[in-house]
């Protein structure tokens, strides 16, 4: 019987060897999910070029009936449109992976610097979007799993889907409606005053995000002008999501709640505010941070309709002044840059959940 029971004991040798095998399945995850980002960029590059150039070559489309056929035909020679499509194609590839993205047509500014300087405008409503959406998100889901099929439950179930459904201009004309004409709180449009907006140019802080180079350089002034006319275009963006995040946690806590160990806990008497807060919570946060990446991409879409609604002068508000001007070499550069965005934080967001939670693996 004893020999049954006893088995051989395994080599000190094998131990370091599993450890590492374990180690290894992440660093393959991660390896995995890093690669992904090049094809996806690629994928969307590729199909922003080709159709653009459905409509014709660029030049065309942003100066055709605004030059004399001659000086249009000297335009696309020099800019190599006359080319075969192709080699416009992979030219623009590697100019791409070195930064070149070209020149604007319709006003001859460098791309480069047009997405350094408005890219950081809209990554600051983003994230200022996506704060408001987790504030809002994750305590009333909290609230509607906890008074499961009560009244309040329905009404926030409601409220989600009205969050989600509403349209981001309407929500903001609606907001500034309320709050700027009506009430008179929050500024109507803009990303700052004028006073605010020369000191930030002449500050040129580090991260271009205003409301954080305000508050580095200590002018308090211009920090809660920044906030203030940031609340309206977040929260109108940040509803957006809001929806999405309230049901989900509502489902995954009510998952929670009806797992063996918090039924122990109940039954031993632990109060179901703290089974709430500190055993159904934690494991609802997986999947929110597995969606958010996905949010990412949805609130940048968003940018576009926020930034044009509340002027708010970032890449959303220069993709429609360029759709409009027909200048597609500016419209591929922001798509491209929006791209690089989206798969970059899809991959910190799978870094970030494969760390919580170790069956995130392939």
């Amino acid at each position: 019987m004893t020999a049954l029971i006893d088995l051989p004991a395994e080599p000190a040798a094998q131990l370091p060897q599993r450890k590492n095998k374990a180690g290894g399945s992440l660093g393959k995850y991660l390896l995995i999910r890093f690669a992904l980002i090049f094809p996806t960029i690629l994928i969307l590059v590729t199909m922003v070029f080709f159709l653009m150039r459905l409509t014709g070559d660029p030049i065309t489309a942003a100066l055709g009936g605004r030059l004399p056929p001659d000086q249009l035909a000297i335009r696309i020679h020099q800019a190599g449109y006359d080319r075969p499509i192709f080699i416009q194609y992979f030219e623009y590839l590697g100019q791409m992976v070195t930064g070149n993205f070209g020149r604007t047509i319709s006003d001859n500014l460098p791309i480069a610097g047009m997405l350094a300087t408005y890219g950081t405008a809209t990554l600051e409503l983003a994230v200022n979007s996506l704060v408001v959406a987790l504030l809002i998100g994750i305590p009333f889901g909290m609230m509607a799993a906890s008074k499961r099929d009560k009244f309040q439950d329905a009404a926030l179930r409601v409220l989600a889907i009205l969050f989600y459904a509403t349209p981001v201009f309407f929500a903001g004309l609606l907001l500034k409606l309320i709050f700027s004409i009506w009430l008179g709180w929050l500024p109507v449009a803009g990303r700052a005053t004028v006073q605010t907006e020369i000191f930030m140019t002449q500050l040129a802080g580090p991260t271009g995000i205003y409301w954080l180079d305000a508050l580095r350089s200590g002018n308090m002034d211009a920090f809660w002008d920044v906030v203030q006319h940031s609340v309206l275009p977040a929260v109108a963006l940040g509803f957006l999501t809001a929806g999405i995040f309230l049901r989900l946690v509502r489902t995954n806590v009510i998952g929670t709640l009806s797992k063996d160990y918090v039924e122990a806990g109940r039954s031993r008497g632990v109060s179901e505010y703290r089974l709430l807060t500190k055993h159904a919570f934690k494991p609802a946060l997986i999947p929110i941070i597995t969606v958010m990446g996905l949010q990412i991409a949805l609130l940048l879409g968003g940018a576009v309709l926020t930034e044009t609604t509340f002027e708010w002068k970032g890449l959303g508000f220069q993709l429609a002044h360029y759709l409009t001007a027909r200048d597609f070499v500016a419209v591929q550069g922001i798509v491209a840059l929006l791209a690089v965005i989206v798969a970059l934080t899809n991959f910190i967001v799978d870094v970030i959940a494969a760390l919580i939670d170790p069956r995130v693996r392939y």
